[in-house]
């Protein structure tokens, strides 16, 4: 097992393993074990209880947080048209078509999520399946990043929508504020995400769904959570 320092090992000290904490609790013990000099990422883990080698067992969907994640997020459009001006209009990053095919295949990954309109799926399928795919960045209906609507899309992403999916290993991964957030701030955002993972249980999922969860920052240790008042 890895060695951890003594600033790490004090911080583990603060968290009574024995306990479950309520999310309340836990975002504001979140906040007092980030003591990296940056706005630590308060991240949230859920395991599931699903067997993800099926494919009708797998979870994914998006949930729009009330208080955003307190990062920049930089979005892509590739669209055509009168598109490219709605999509600049709504705050996009970068904008456009088969040039902007060729430029990300090229390389180009300056942003964090990629917006297309159905009509360029097509080429987007065939050229930036294989690099923007095991980066969880391809344009998908299910996730919100495929559409005409594409001022929309952008508004949404910009404002803090996520997207949430299960690892090979059934756990969930998800971004929920920066520890400068309020308390209740984190709170929301977990109460928000909790609901859409409800909403998103598969059908073929049998037993106790959500099985575990830990709160954590970039930096800090991780706080075991209770989900006894949440439904399974």
């Amino acid at each position: 097992m890895p060695k951890h320092g003594k600033r790490y090992t004090a911080l583990i000290g603060k968290v009574d393993r024995n306990k479950q904490y309520t999310i309340s609790e836990a975002a504001e013990l979140v906040k007092e074990l980030a003591t990296a000099k940056f706005d630590e990422t308060v991240e949230v883990h859920f395991r599931l209880g699903i067997d993800p080698r099926k494919s009708d067992q797998n979870v994914r969907g998006t949930v729009a947080l009330p208080h955003g994640t307190g990062r920049n997020v930089r979005v892509a459009v590739i669209a055509k048209g009168e598109n490219v001006a709605a999509a600049e209009a709504a705050g996009a990053d970068v904008v456009g078509s088969e040039e902007l095919i060729e430029r990300i295949a090229g390389g180009f990954m300056d942003f964090d999520s990629v917006v297309a309109t159905p009509d360029m799926m097509a080429q987007v399928g065939q050229k930036l399946a294989r690099l923007l795919g095991p980066r969880g960045l391809l344009p998908n209906p299910k996730s919100g990043t495929v559409g005409t609507d594409v001022a929309g899309m952008v508004k949404s992403l910009k404002a803090g929508r996520i997207e949430f999916r299960n690892d090979k290993t059934g756990v969930i991964h998800a971004p929920i504020g920066k520890v400068s957030f309020e308390g209740g701030n984190i709170s929301e955002n977990y109460q928000a995400l909790i609901s859409a993972l409800e909403g998103a249980k598969p059908a073929s999922a049998k037993g106790v769904y959500l099985r575990s969860a830990f709160l954590t920052s970039t930096m800090g240790p991780s706080i075991p959570l209770t989900l006894s008042t949440q439904a399974q």
